[in-house]
């Protein structure tokens, strides 16, 4: 009998730690890691890594997961991107709890702001669950290619405690209040890892109503923080998590500082240039560490490229959605839709309008005035894509240098491929046409690298890629600023992430932690190009992206992709809580 179940050999460990790299073996046993160095003894399977880099599985901890967890084994897109533990419920929005008669209007929130296709959801989610246990129970019972941890939503809460009075601005009595806490303190003790909730107008309900947690007081806010604190204490992990449009008069650090000192607990928020906030990222960051500096721990999640939108056709935004034309095609079958498209009578009928915004909501005309003629902030996908994109690659300059208008340029984009061309419109974080604000901030340890939101914005944004597209353009091809080691990078994607939830067991390569493992040639890795794909329940849509280079992933030591392709294994499960780093200690 084989002394070792899998061996990785010779290949260049980035162990996650931080510490420099070196060449080695890795031996796995019963789903830990049994052995590094020079491993003698033979094993079932082996791994040639001679060249290739072994690093630990990736943790992405923002996705929107929370419907496609209860029916998808493999996970993807985050999955195909060397992700082995996912962490959902962010936001403020998810499925429990759950009263029944509630469960069309959870659909509604979480499609309003993430989304995902109302029609999938409905018909994906067997929702066979009421309160928060209940759901965990209901996720621990599919196998996965991944392992996934939750938050408790807000949004699913105040749904459940507040009924029919849960509108825009509705404020919970005393006893509201306890009864939210004493749900959020319950679904800690039962194994989720925080709570969430979501304060920025950029979110709402399918029917354009702000999310419930948008207009909540500090009052609510630390109250079930508080309770969180102590489930915490009862051998919880509770991280409660923000999006925000931190406005300056809502004193937001103030009250986050406030629940992390009273609580015990960290608070973390999504930290981005953006339009919609009053305050520039540094201002948040240094606003952030002025409260850690009095004894709070806030964390900044910070995006490692420009958030935004992938517009096309038959995605959710393009730039023409405001002209009348588009209004007498968009609900045609994708076949007569696309022959409109082409048909040169209908291009010059519809470049001949202006845009109608007067269905378009008013507390967010800006961002609609940039998706319909922000030519300047929008850029051409083309096979090489640079995701930090200069100014000559957008679309008004390539139109000057084409000799065309702006508006027919992005249209023939959109045209080209068969009417599947895609246009790039980073609304977030790009405020100055490059990432070197990035830079400093992927060295501090009050920041960790997040906001993939693997799983949501099916329609627009294909950021699930966001470990990838840390090697590939951070480590290996970044010409426009400075780079980041392989070992950093590395750190951040794993045990950063994975200790931030309280997730001891992972994120490193050590004796007795987890078996969750990537092997990477990082001379073939590059990201694909996105592709619409209608494989969700229902017929559903959603942007995909694959990459090359992985060789091998392996999840609690059982190979689950070997390079990029599912193996059809599913060794994860559910996350319970904080998983402790004495395993690491049985194996020494």
């Amino acid at each position: 009998m084989a002394e070792y179940d899998l061996i990785i050999r010779g290949g260049t460990i980035v162990d996650g730690s931080g510490a420099p790299a070196f060449t080695g073996d890795v031996a796995v046993k019963d789903g830990m890691i049994a052995g590094i160095g020079d491993i003698g003894g033979d094993a079932s399977r082996e791994i040639d890594a001679g060249g290739k880099v072994v690093a630990p599985g990736f943790v992405d901890i923002h996705t929107h997961y929370d419907g496609q967890a209860t029916w998808d084994q493999e996970m993807a897109p985050s999955s195909w991107h060397g992700v082995t533990t996912v962490v959902m419920g962010n936001c403020g929005v998810g499925f429990a709890p759950a009263k029944p008669d509630r469960h069309e209007w959870l659909i509604s929130l979480m499609e309003g702001v993430e989304d995902i296709p109302g029609t999938a959801l409905a018909e994906g989610i067997t929702w066979d669950w009421e309160t928060f246990p209940e759901y965990l129970d209901a996720l621990e019972k599919l196998p996965r290619t991944v392992d996934v941890g939750t938050h408790v939503p807000h949004g699913a809460v105040r749904a459940y405690v507040l009924g029919d009075r849960e509108q825009p601005g509705a404020v919970p009595t005393e006893e509201d209040i306890a009864a939210m806490s004493a749900i959020v303190e319950e679904g800690v003790r039962a194994g989720a890892l925080g709570f969430s909730t979501s304060r920025t107008v950029l979110h709402k309900s399918v029917d354009g109503e702000l999310v419930p947690g948008t207009t909540a007081t500090p009052e609510e806010l630390v109250a079930i923080g508080k309770a969180m604190g102590r489930a915490k204490q009862a051998g919880g992990h509770a991280v409660f998590e923000m999006a925000s449009d931190l406005q300056r008069d809502w004193n937001e650090f103030e009250w986050m500082g406030t629940l992390s000192r009273e609580a015990g607990i960290p608070v973390t928020f999504a930290a981005l240039e953006s339009i919609a906030k009053e305050m520039p990222l540094k201002e948040q960051i240094e606003t952030m560490r002025a409260e850690n500096d009095n004894g709070a721990n806030i964390v900044a999640q910070i995006a490692l490229r420009g958030n935004g939108i992938i517009m096309a056709w038959q995605g959710t935004v393009n730039p023409f959605a405001f002209r009348p034309s588009w209004n007498t095609i968009k609900d045609l079958p994708w076949d007569q839709q696309k022959a409109k498209l082409l048909d040169p009578a209908f291009k010059k009928q519809l470049l001949s309008e202006p845009n109608d915004y007067s269905d378009a909501p008013m507390d967010i005309i800006g961002v609609v005035m940039v998706i319909t003629q922000g030519w300047a902030l929008q850029y051409e996908m083309d096979p090489d894509f640079d995701y930090e994109p200069d100014a000559s690659a957008s679309v008004k300059e390539r139109a000057r240098a084409a000799g065309v208008d702006p508006q027919e340029y992005a249209y023939d984009m959109l045209c080209a491929d068969e009417a599947t061309g895609f246009i790039y419109l980073p609304i977030l974080n790009y405020a100055d046409g490059n990432l070197d604000f990035l830079h400093p901030l992927q060295h501090a340890d009050d920041t960790v690298n997040s906001l993939s939101d693997g799983g949501a914005h099916c329609g627009t944004i294909c950021d699930a890629a966001s470990p990838t597209f840390m090697l590939e353009h951070w480590v290996k091809n970044r010409s426009r600023g400075e780079r980041i080691t392989l070992e950093n990078a590395i750190k951040r994607q794993c045990r950063d992430t994975a200790l931030l939830y309280g997730l001891d067991d992972r994120g490193l390569i050590a004796p007795g932690y987890l078996a969750d493992l990537n092997v990477i040639d990082m001379d073939a890795l590059k990201l694909g190009r996105p592709w619409l794909e209608f494989d969700l329940p229902a017929g559903g849509k959603r942007l995909l992206q694959k990459a090359d280079g992985y060789v091998a992933t392996i999840k609690s030591g059982v190979v689950t992709f070997e390079n990029g392709v599912w193996t059809g294994e599913t060794p994860g499960g559910l996350v319970r809580g904080p998983q402790r780093a004495e395993l690491a200690e049985a194996a020494e």
